[in-house]
């Protein structure tokens, strides 16, 4: 008796990953008629909190949000006054100070308001949550094989990561892998800020901070409910992180505070009187990475191509990519080798752009006359490309 195996579950169009890339992507096709089958390695939507602030670029990802219908959904959650910025050195001097008016083209937005807005835009069912990819190989005639943790697995005949840096489904493209970036952050807020924290909210200000020295930094921004989401910077090797025991807060606080010896109290206490620290390492995929025209795959965002997070870029880029794709789809139906040869035309330069941007002004921002140039620059008194 000859045993027959049934043929796998099979889908036009998969994206690898319901991030703001991937989302924006099945939003785009979805409002367009066509469906993409979503998975994401997550239990649910509300597996994970999804970070901080992100600033909306009206080129890039505004754009993209144009393209899926939710520009106006997404302006009504804009966080009012948080275009602010507020430039200091290691003394707390100001070096410059900018309000939000409510005419700059990048509103702040929190990324998980901005992830629910693209979440709601779809129909239920359409995201397969709690789905691992563990492995990709291609078939024949552009299609793809796609395996999950569970051991199931399906095919498609276009398979899109959008799964991130650590990406499964690059290595169908590429041998590239994300380099440590010689930076490292650690991650805290300070809950109820103006209540509990009142000289920390005086110095953040109402939207973000840089206060910057050689080799260190505080980043921070406030957040819609009131709280304040802060990254302390340090310039460092790639093992620093290991040697601090973030279980014992206490101990942890002291080593990261060790590297600020000597900044002003007033912005220690952004570590100091921190609600928990989460460390993180900055990695970068080289600039200008992409690959060569693959049959039936492609990447999106920081699968395609990472970078560091000092030019605000990579949400940004997430979002136009998902867009651009989709619309590459539409515009070449039944032509899909065309559609992703017109996305990938059209991204590798953009990208290639900005990722040289961020490896810039990450540079620029650890420099002793850090306060000094990101003062300039925002003043107009001194280009970006001048920031070497």
């Amino acid at each position: 008796m000859t045993e027959t195996t049934s043929p796998l579950p099979h889908h036009p169009i998969v994206v690898i990953g319901a991030g703001l890339g991937g989302l924006t992507l099945a939003r785009v096709l979805y409002a367009h008629g066509v469906e993409a089958a979503v998975f994401d390695l997550d239990a649910s939507a509300e597996a994970r909190t999804q970070g901080g602030m992100l600033d909306i670029h009206d080129d890039t990802g505004q754009e993209a949000l144009r393209a899926a219908g939710l520009h106006e959904a997404f302006l009504a959650r804009v966080h009012a006054g948080g275009q602010a910025i507020r430039v200091l050195d290691r003394h707390a001097e100001v070096h410059w100070s900018q309000a939000d008016d409510g005419t700059g083209g990048r509103p702040e937005i929190d990324r998980g308001e901005l992830r629910a807005l693209l979440l709601e835009s779809l129909p239920e069912g359409l995201i397969r949550w709690d789905a691992k990819v563990t492995g990709a190989r291609a078939l024949d005639g552009g299609r793809h094989e796609v395996t999950l943790a569970d051991g199931t697995a399906f095919t498609t005949d276009l398979l899109i990561g959008a799964d991130g840096a650590w990406s499964r489904v690059r290595p169908l493209l590429s041998d590239a892998v994300p380099a440590y970036a010689g930076v490292s952050f650690v991650e805290s807020d300070l809950l109820s800020a103006d209540s509990r924290h009142p000289v920390s909210a005086e110095v953040v200000g109402g939207g973000m901070l840089f206060a910057l020295g050689a080799g260190r930094g505080f980043l921070a921004h406030r957040e819609p409910d009131g709280s304040l989401h802060v990254y302390a910077a340090v310039e460092s090797p790639e093992g620093w992180l290991d040697g601090i025991d973030f279980t014992d807060a206490e101990a942890a606080t002291r080593a990261v505070l060790k590297e600020f010896d000597g900044w002003a109290e007033s912005l220690r206490a952004l570590v100091a009187d921190a609600d928990g620290l989460v460390p993180r390492r900055i990695h970068a995929l080289p600039v200008g990475h992409r690959w060569p025209r693959t049959p039936g795959v492609t990447l999106l965002g920081d699968a395609a191509h990472l970078m560091s997070p000092f030019a605000g870029e990579g949400a940004n880029l997430a979002l136009i990519d998902g867009a651009d794709l989709a619309r590459a789809l539409l515009a070449h139906p039944g032509d899909t080798e065309a559609a992703l040869a017109a996305y990938e035309e059209r991204m590798f330069p953009r990208a290639e752009r900005s990722a040289a941007d961020s490896a810039l002004m990450g540079g620029m921002l650890f420099r002793p006359d850090a306060p000094e140039r990101l003062s300039a620059m925002f003043a107009g008194h001194q280009p970006w490309a001048e920031q070497r």
